[in-house]
């Protein structure tokens, strides 16, 4: 298993992704390999739908992730976010200085149809988006500063697309950048590094921590 599992219980399976993996099955049989499937290989008797996806990662991006081994979890579990009672933080490298240590961005956002999978910034037809940014360090030599990221809605790509928005693209975002800047990096420099929730059957808050590997 090329990811470290963080909790397994007879509800919930608790993970750190690593980045390049497929969160769930793609279309196409190239597309077959991924975390959900490989978890169900190895804690479901083989039977990958004895692992319930409750919510998703980027391929590119790393980090926290949780499944559901019930559909009474994964009720419960899809309840919580749909409430937004999940707490969900991630950290990343993004090109350049930002001015302020901690501001909000609120951009609505919708799919860039001719250019799908992108998303843009639309303020006349977008949903309404919010993430919060915290500047956590700025390297001047390299020009580059790691921020941690909330994102208060979940709208796809919402990260990638509030930060390239304002100027500050994460490193390594080759679908977002420019060429020259996705050789910056081997990976899109972006973690999910906090997931808190409550365990569907105990109601106890369960929070998980993941450090970046950069």
């Amino acid at each position: 298993m090329p990811n470290d599992v963080l909790h397994i219980d007879e509800h919930i399976i608790v993970v750190s992704k690593p980045a390049g993996l497929l969160a769930v099955p793609g279309r196409g049989a190239d597309k077959q390999d991924c975390l959900s499937s490989r978890l169900g290989a190895k804690f479901g008797d083989g039977q990958a739908s004895e692992i319930h996806i409750v919510h998703r990662l980027d391929q590119a991006t790393s980090g926290l992730m949780v499944f559901a081994r019930t559909l009474a979890a994964l009720r419960d579990l899809h309840a919580q976010f749909r409430v937004s009672a999940v707490d969900k933080a991630y950290e990343a490298i993004v090109l350049g200085r930002l001015e302020q240590s901690s501001f909000s961005i609120n951009l609505p956002l919708m799919a860039d149809w001719p250019n799908r999978p992108k998303q843009k910034v639309d303020v006349e037809n977008g949903k309404p988006s919010t993430t919060r940014v915290e500047v956590l360090s700025f390297d001047a030599a390299t020009n580059i500063s790691r921020v941690r990221l909330v994102p208060v809605t979940g709208r796809t790509h919402q990260l990638r697309v509030h930060m390239l928005a304002i100027g500050h693209l994460i490193v390594g975002d080759a679908l977002y950048g420019l060429q020259a800047t996705a050789d910056m990096a081997s990976r899109l420099m972006l973690h999910a590094s906090e997931l808190a929730f409550a365990h569907p059957a105990t109601g106890e808050r369960l929070s998980f921590a993941s450090a970046a590997d950069f």
